[in-house]
């Protein structure tokens, strides 16, 4: 008869050993994939608001160098009081002269489209297959429009918007540029990302 006793407990251990190792390589495994569902820093960065001095901003400028926000360009335009009389002098040309369209902030749906009068804060995309539109805050007549009163020309397919981000009638686009979520945190300091409805 022989002796199987050593037998038994080496393969004890190699069973023992192997499905500890085993356990070590699947949690090992598993720690990437579950950390993988956490946002990266360069994603929260991506989506966290951006702060950004205005004070050097005149009027009739169009902040530069153009600040980015979630990967998206940023229009902030300083307006004067002839852009502003010259806002609403032809509403019936413009496709959505209130802003009405569910999308937009409360704070848009005014006649100035913004916060403050004269700071206009916009996506600088166009909504009809974003491309980025090309800034005119001049009010004179240009090549594509010989009644301009300031705003955005886009060359990709020719959609026009006013100085409000309002769009003109017959255009490609069908809606107003987007305003997005801002607020200010002082006279010269404007928030892009957070706005006091929904702040915490």
């Amino acid at each position: 008869m022989t002796d199987d006793s050593g037998k038994t407990a080496r393969r004890r251990f190699l069973v023992g050993s192997t499905s500890v190792l085993g356990g070590v390589g699947v949690a090992a495994a598993a720690v990437p994939f579950v950390g993988s569902w956490n946002p990266s820093a360069e994603a929260r960065a991506a989506g966290a608001p951006v702060r950004i001095d205005i004070s050097n901003l005149l009027e009739g400028e169009l902040l530069g160098p153009i600040p980015a926000w979630r990967g998206r360009p940023i229009f902030v335009v300083r307006r004067g009081e002839a852009a502003l009389q010259a806002l609403n002098r032809d509403p019936d040309r413009l496709a959505d002269p209130l802003s009405e369209e569910p999308e937009q902030p409360g704070y848009a749906q005014n006649e100035f489209r913004s916060r403050r009068p004269d700071v206009l804060v916009l996506v600088g995309l166009c909504p009809h297959l974003f491309c980025s539109p090309t800034p005119h805050v001049e009010l004179r007549p240009q090549p594509f429009d010989s009644e301009w009163n300031g705003g955005f020309f886009c060359p990709c397919h020719g959609s026009r918007f006013d100085l409000a981000g309002r769009v003109y009638s017959g255009s490609p686009a069908s809606r107003n540029m987007e305003v997005p979520p801002h607020s200010f945190e002082n006279d010269n300091v404007l928030v892009i990302g957070v706005d006091e409805e929904n702040a915490a």
